[in-house]
């Protein structure tokens, strides 16, 4: 008997306890012909699913059980479920947690669902669907143009082979599948904001099925009963406020006591019921928790909690050699954390990614700092703006609870605005990105175009992978110098921008390659052995410890990842030197 993969909850912050994973094995094929629409595989009557899959993993990945690297745009899946109600009136709930990258899917011949952006979750109500019998079949197709250079794609390369700072693809579904059951009445999701300041957490409430209904909020700390609040919603939502003072707080004159930090993560439970106004009506509870977590900047400096914070992060790309952008295990994932803070970093650039929210779950929970950074698209055009803002809505709708993230990332080394310098049309959507973020998230820094030429950025991010210390010292030693740079030959700020008194941080430097394991490939400098690139490290990131105007750093990066062998631990999770000795280092 074969043990399912990746069974654990798929969203943690929103959690119900009538869940059903639906990762394993599913029948899939290939549709190279792109024949699977005219020929109505989603109807089950061909004999054309020719392969099995594990789900989650992509094809192209070892995990999946096929591990095919051939370029197959059009896949497709299916798998007979049965949907088994416990009570009169339930509404079935489908999940995937990500499919790259359009999406169709089908409930027996019923078309349920088309869903474009292969890094944000489709959440589907079946149950019309599903309605009259048990047992269905469940169909998806997904196209992934590799050619397709408007579309937001990351790191995954154009090209059969890796080669560069790119890597293998990933086609078709990546994240979890599952299903729940849920009263006619239900909870949709909930926004939470805090207000550190205030000692205030402000609550958004959305349900499905009515427009009315009662709903009762239960809150604690540690396992203790702070607060419980009955309320009625009315129009399908409601807006709550409530103020913790120290009458019911474990010890609000200390703010460790309550705030959440990489040093200190607080995290308070919250119980939510929503039950409709029938007298029959039956309860939809949903687990979740939340944060008092401020990030902000004052006179130029970067506060946490309010008080003066500095980053020690990685840049972490989430590949894993088995199962490429999704981590084999639950487990790995609260690795990847464990080891660096072992290192002595509080936090992650998660680049070019949309993380698995478990990976998010756990940063909450360890206390560790995130930078969320969607992948970008190649090329500008119309449609390249259409997708790539319509995918940052549902990035921030997904992870506006997380405490973790303090900042978001819509751009990145001017990848798909290439000509952002001077083109205004570029700059007006770097710009766009930048208010869309802050029009939606005011609790969150935002970087309109990581490493250079920004438009207006909330902090001033520097790539630079120089390997050499006095050449650090020079051009992170002087203000004047720093702004006036051309990082990687670009200028620092796009024409008709400026520096403004923001915070300076270097977001990628380092990039040392050292061969632990006999991997052949690339970094920006190489060491030789561990002494060598200890001193390497240390000549890298001290010139930035000490300079007076850099409040923070992101080095390159947590691991290596295919032909990249730049990071400070293996592909497969070995550091390379002693833990201790890069924590040391970084002070």
């Amino acid at each position: 008997m074969t043990t399912l993969p990746r069974t654990e909850y798929p969203r943690p912050d929103f959690v119900r306890d009538s869940f059903v994973s639906l990762n394993g094995e599913w029948s899939f094929v290939y549709d190279d012909d792109n024949r699977g629409f005219s020929e109505k595989w989603y109807e089950g009557t061909r004999d054309v699913f020719d392969k099995k899959i594990i789900v989650p993993y992509t094809y192209l990945c070892e995990l999946s059980g096929i591990n095919d690297q051939d370029f197959h745009d059009i896949v497709w899946y299916q798998r007979k479920v049965s949907f088994k109600s416990s009570r009169e009136g339930s509404r079935f709930l489908l999940h995937f947690g990500a499919i790259d990258h359009v999406a169709d899917i089908w409930i027996d011949s019923d078309h349920v669902c088309h869903h474009e952006g292969g890094n944000t979750p489709i959440d589907i109500d079946v149950t019309d669907a599903v309605a009259g019998t048990e047992e269905h079949l469940i169909t998806v197709r997904a196209f992934d143009d590799s050619g397709d250079f408007e579309m937001t794609r990351g790191k995954q390369f154009w090209k059969r082979q890796s080669e560069g700072i790119f890597y293998t693809r990933t086609v078709g579904i990546w994240q979890s599948v599952w299903f729940e059951e849920v009263p006619e009445v239900y909870l949709s999701r909930v926004r939470i904001t805090p207000d550190l300041d205030e000692r205030m957490i402000e609550i958004e409430m959305f349900i499905e099925g009515a427009k009315e209904a009662t709903a009762s909020i239960d809150i604690s700390l540690k396992g203790q009963a702070l607060l419980s609040d009955d309320i009625e919603i009315k129009n399908g939502k409601a807006k709550l406020k409530y103020w913790l003072d120290s009458s019911i707080t474990l010890d609000w004159h200390h703010q460790e006591s309550w705030t959440w930090s990489p040093e200190n993560p607080v995290l308070f439970d919250i119980v939510y019921r929503v039950c409709g106004v029938a007298e029959s009506s039956a309860a939809d509870t949903v687990t979740g928790y939340f944060a008092f977590r401020k990030i902000n900047v004052v006179n130029g400096r970067i506060l946490l909690n309010n008080r003066p914070y500095y980053m020690k992060m990685l840049l972490d790309q989430g590949y894993f050699r088995k199962g490429l952008l999704t981590a084999p295990t639950d487990d790995d994932l609260r690795k990847d954390i464990e080891y660096a803070k072992e290192m002595g970093f509080n936090g992650v650039r998660k680049h070019q990614k949309v993380e698995d929210p478990r990976y998010l779950y756990w940063a909450d929970k360890l206390g560790f700092l995130v930078w969320g950074e969607g992948p970008s698209s190649y090329e500008y055009s119309e449609l390249a703006v259409d997708r790539h803002t319509r995918e940052w809505l549902e990035i921030l709708k997904r992870d506006y609870n997380h405490p973790c993230i303090i900042a978001w990332v819509p751009l990145n080394e001017s990848w798909g605005v290439h000509e952002i310098l001077d083109r205004k049309d570029e700059q007006a959507h770097s710009l766009g990105l930048y208010y869309l973020v802050k029009s939606i998230d005011q609790t969150r820094l935002v970087i309109s175009n990581d490493g250079w030429t920004h438009t207006k950025s909330d902090i001033i991010s520097i790539h630079d992978y120089s390997g050499d210390r006095d050449e650090l010292t020079e051009h992170f030693g002087d203000l004047k110098t720093i702004v006036s740079s051309f990082p990687g030959g670009h200028a620092l700020f796009a024409n008709g921008y400026q520096y403004h008194g923001e915070p300076i941080m270097v977001t990628e430097f380092g990039g040392i390659s050292f061969c632990k394991d006999g991997t052949e490939g690339w970094g920006y400098t190489a060491a030789s052995d561990q002494e060598d690139f200890l001193t390497r490290y240390r000549n890298v990131v001290e010139p930035l410890l000490d300079s007076p105007y850099v409040q923070g750093f992101v080095y390159t990066q947590l691991t290596d990842v295919e032909q990249e062998i730049n990071g400070l631990m293996t592909y497969d999770r070995e550091f390379k030197v002693p833990p201790e000795k890069i924590r040391k280092i970084n002070r």
